[in-house]
């Protein structure tokens, strides 16, 4: 997720997105709140919580830059066109 009002990326796992994501958008989660609205920019889905797990703490160690560039590299799985083009830009691609 990323909240442009905080300039920030949010890194995190479930296993219902949907929910998850209204949850951080509807002020739910304390962590989240100040940086509404968030943006779905990418997922991917793991077969075990602990792939989960382990890809949400690498992601959580990456620079912005870094990030941006992994999520570019495993475009299959960026959320929209707008999101693709959002990280283009952020990158300088």
């Amino acid at each position: 997720l990323y909240s442009a009002k905080l300039n920030f990326f949010y890194k995190g796992h479930t296993n219902d997105i949907t929910d998850r994501f209204e949850r951080h958008n509807s002020g739910l989660e304390s962590f989240t709140q100040k940086g509404v609205p968030w943006i779905l920019l990418w997922y991917t889905k793991k077969s075990t919580k602990s792939e989960a797990y382990k890809l949400e703490v690498k992601l959580k160690n990456l620079s912005q830059s870094r990030l941006v560039d992994f999520m570019l590299k495993h475009s299959d799985d960026i959320s929209s066109p707008d999101a693709l083009l959002f990280l283009k830009q952020w990158s300088g691609c």
